[in-house]
């Protein structure tokens, strides 16, 4: 009796990782779907651990076929994450000594996910002076969030860029650059705001710089809010006349169906491809964590350093990225190039969010 419960206990495990792994590939823009995009690299763990229970506790015929289907099970799963990891060739191309000991054409920014009801302002603070990035962002700030961190570091950062929320989507910009021609948008939902800024570099020249924060899957809502603002970031990003980085806890992982999406739009590249996973979320869970804040940048950039940071109390890691600006575009390998109807799909999505009347996701979430 009881082997029979444990084999049919298995046998459901088994399905139920096969739906999971197989469902996004339907493209639903739905939370549902979106979120089961998340966890495979603990599926894939799963997955090799009901392999080897196939393999010592099955009898031959059923472990054929269970080693069979979690076999396909695996493959799809390494399918998405094994590029990032170091066997697969990296996409950013690392700078040189030289290029990493130029001063005057290379930027450091740690960006972070402060959560807003965390009250350890000074663990941000600290690290900040700790690191001492050219450029430091956080999300998730509301006014005491914003109060705090310039309290503790407006006589390190002469330019700011504040956008204090109480609904979760507060953000703030600090940087010790000279920023100009600011923009602080809602691209596609009411109080979700993004920032879009030109940045110059000591040696003078100008990149562009987008943080963004788009709301996060939720089983019971489409994703269509977070996937659209991605989307037209990258297009944007795509048509700007100097170099662009896009930033920020983009709630979705990165071997997703949206960001591989965005970076077919924009063309920029992911220097955690052929790095590792960075894996920035969630701080307080190992077993659930996937990589959730992301920086992409142009192939004019070349990667010094990348480095997931210690906690600050929140339940993102903060991460810190150093990046050299150079004279040549140049990648080791490329995004493949979006079409003419994937843009259109894009705009047809964006234009049908901005006709919904709603308040965004989570804005009580922290309250």
């Amino acid at each position: 009796m009881l082997a029979t419960i444990l084999l049919s206990l298995f046998w459901g495990i088994v399905a139920i990782i096969a739906v999971v792994s197989v469902l996004p590939f339907s493209k639903i823009p739905h939370g549902a779907i979106r979120g089961m995009a998340f966890p495979r690299e603990q599926l894939f763990l799963l997955t090799a651990l009901l392999a080897v229970v196939a393999l010592f506790w099955l009898a031959p015929e059923p472990r054929n076929y269970a080693l069979a289907t979690l076999a396909i099970i695996g493959a799809i799963h390494t399918g998405y994450i094994v590029k990032f990891t170091p066997l697969w060739p990296r996409q950013s191309v690392d700078a040189t000594p030289e290029q990493a000991a130029d001063a005057r054409n290379r930027v450091t920014i740690l960006a972070s996910n402060v959560k807003q009801s965390n009250r350890q302002y000074h663990r941000l603070v600290d690290l900040i002076h700790k690191e001492d990035p050219d450029i430091a962002t956080a999300l998730e700030v509301d006014p005491d969030w914003v109060d705090a961190l310039y309290d503790g570091l407006h006589d390190r950062y002469p330019h700011w860029i504040k956008v204090a929320k109480d609904n979760s989507y507060g953000v703030v910009l600090m940087s010790k650059m000279a920023l100009s021609e600011t923009q602080v948008r809602d691209l596609l939902v009411d109080d979700v705001p993004s920032i879009r800024t030109k940045v110059a570099m000591p040696s003078g020249r100008i990149w562009r710089l987008y943080i963004v924060h788009p709301e996060p899957p939720v089983p019971n809502h489409d994703t269509k809010g977070r996937d659209g603002e991605i989307a037209l970031v990258g297009i944007e990003a795509s048509k700007d006349d100097v170099p662009a980085i896009v930033t920020g806890d983009l709630n979705d992982v990165a071997w997703s169906t949206t960001t591989r999406r965005f970076q077919r739009l924009s063309g920029l590249l992911d220097p955690r491809v052929g790095r590792g996973f960075y894996n920035t979320f969630h701080a307080g869970i190992p077993v659930m964590r996937w990589p959730l804040d992301h920086l992409f940048h142009d192939a004019e950039f070349r990667l010094i350093r990348m480095s997931r940071l210690p906690n600050i109390g929140s339940d993102h890691f903060p991460i810190l990225f150093s990046l050299a600006l150079t004279d040549n575009a140049e990648a080791n390998s490329i995004p493949e190039k979006s079409d003419a109807e994937e843009r259109a799909e894009v705009r047809e999505m964006a234009d049908e969010e901005r006709e919904k009347d709603r308040e965004a996701i989570g804005t009580d979430w922290e309250k």
